[in-house]
């Protein structure tokens, strides 16, 4: 729960994505419940009842007979007509007294993906809500339908797509898969079958022995099927890899792979279309034995394929975002549409793995590809360790619905970290590596919630970013409202940490 202080410091710096601010001086806001809905359905926060607003500025009120007001609260919020689950727990509310005021503050957990939607007044289409920089606003359809799907323990990948026969497969995808399965496995007894029941063990088809009915399903349409089959069931399917190369800034992209007629664009064919492109030019040396041969692929290799697998795997296909893998001089992107499914700590600890499309993940692990129980990002920190190259970035944006993995990488290798180090010792004063420290935090610190952090005043923070900024060590992407900050460069943790 907030303390006092931390409490003043977030009045002083006003309302965010993970704050809002209420008066409660006539009773309990009604417009609490929309924010209750919204929090829980995006990253949580907190809610302060007790605090005034004018012109934009916030200073401390306070509430009148809190106790009734709480009484009113509870009252309100387990009643499932006006809010579909009771989010909040007793230990998420408390009154502060501070001199003479006392204020209310409601911690907002974030809802788990098997309880969202959020919504108020019975009714999931106008009251479900969610929250962004500029407040509250009510989701859309298409939002609360993802989030109705995610709540499913069901696989999205596994449905029958009525209509969809085997007429709507591309049999150069299918053999091909075949060859690489062949070569892998020869006498796996699936080989054997035709393409129908091939199909079906892999969940590419299914039939449904109560309705009857029968037909390709998600995962079978989208890893082999023809593109102009894929786009009229899902008409913005979209799959997208860019290189940035040049030298040249106004050049969007130096090489380019997507739907643009040439080829079958499915997620087989991507796959390998993509993997041979960004594993390009790697500059990583193999392991060798004492013959000097080399020993298969690196584990730099393996993080790669591993990342561009889960990319495709947890990938909310229906949505109307593509998938952009993009490959620049510094680092790889994987982009994806949909939410996590597991929180980002998780994700990092390793063990636990939360697929949206098992069986898509299973196509590919029958060639080899991808990892079960969450280990595949684990060898992905493995990899990016051993070279001592900056820890891999997992970053969710659940306004847009967007999941983004930056892996940052060096192709000159030219200096150690202690060399490194030192460097950034030299050309960066305290201040500076503090501003460093905190937003490698909070991407999206501001410079006001900086100039708090650090004890120093906010022109002096926007010089020294400005130093940084010159240095190449520091980026601003996006406004200075709802933008963040990005690090150019590798920071060691003994120099991020003093």
């Amino acid at each position: 729960m907030i303390s006092k202080d931390e409490l003043l410091e977030k009045i002083n710096l006003g309302e965010n994505s993970e704050i809002e601010f209420k008066s409660a001086k006539g009773g309990l806001p009604k417009s609490i419940w929309e924010s209750i809905s919204a929090f829980a359905n995006t990253k949580g926060g907190y809610i302060v009842l007790g605090v005034e607003e004018k012109n934009n500025i916030f200073k401390l009120g306070s509430v009148k007979k809190s106790s009734s007001l709480l009484k009113i609260f509870w009252d309100t919020h387990n009643n499932a007509q006006k809010l579909n689950f009771p989010i909040c727990h007793e230990s998420d509310v408390s009154t502060i007294k501070m001199d003479n005021n006392e204020v209310i503050v409601i911690k907002v957990p974030i809802a788990h993906r098997t309880n969202r939607p959020i919504f108020i007044n019975n009714n999931p289409y106008m009251g479900t809500y969610k929250r962004n920089i500029d407040g509250d606003y009510r989701c859309t359809q298409i939002e609360i339908g993802q989030m109705i799907r995610d709540a499913s323990d069901e696989p999205q990948d596994f449905g029958i797509l009525e209509n969809f026969t085997l007429e709507d497969i591309d049999q150069g995808t299918l053999k091909a898969y075949k060859n690489r399965f062949l070569a892998r496995q020869s006498d796996h007894p699936y080989l054997v079958l035709d393409d129908k029941d091939f199909l079906k063990k892999l969940g590419g088809y299914k039939i449904d022995r109560l309705s009857k009915k029968e037909g390709l399903t998600l995962a079978g349409l989208l890893m082999f099927g023809k593109e102009s089959s894929i786009l009229e069931m899902f008409p913005h399917f979209h799959l997208d890899y860019q290189e940035k190369l040049s030298d040249n800034e106004d050049e969007r992209w130096s090489y380019r792979i997507t739907d643009d007629g040439t080829w079958e664009c499915n997620i087989f064919n991507f796959y390998y279309r993509v993997y041979n492109r960004l594993v390009q030019d790697v500059a990583v040396p193999f392991a060798l034995n004492k013959n000097g041969t080399r020993l298969g692929e690196t584990h730099v290799h393996e993080a790669i394929r591993e990342a561009l697998v889960n990319t495709l795997v947890h990938a909310n296909h229906q949505s109307t975002k593509s998938i952009t893998i993009i490959k620049a001089k510094e680092y790889f992107i994987f982009r994806n549409p949909g939410r996590l499914r597991i929180t980002i700590e998780q994700i990092y600890q390793g063990g636990i793995s939360d697929v949206r499309n098992p069986y898509i993940q299973r196509m590919f692990q029958y060639l080899g590809l991808g990892e079960k129980a969450g280990s595949g990002f684990e060898k992905i920190l493995r990899a990016w360790s051993e070279q001592q190259w900056m820890r891999p970035q997992v970053n969710e944006d659940i306004v847009l619905d967007i999941t983004t993995v930056k892996l940052e990488y060096q192709t000159n290798k030219s200096k150690n970290s202690k060399d490194l180090e030192k460097d950034l010792e030299k050309q960066l004063n305290k201040n500076q590596i503090q501003i460093i420290k905190f937003i490698r935090e909070n991407s999206k610190i501001t410079q006001a919630q900086l100039s708090i952090k650090i004890g120093i005043n906010e022109k002096n923070i926007r010089n020294n970013i400005k130093k940084l900024k010159e240095l190449k060590l520091l980026e601003r992407i996006g406004p200075d409202k709802g933008g963040y900050w990005e690090l150019k460069k590798i920071f060691f943790e003994g120099v991020a940490n003093d």
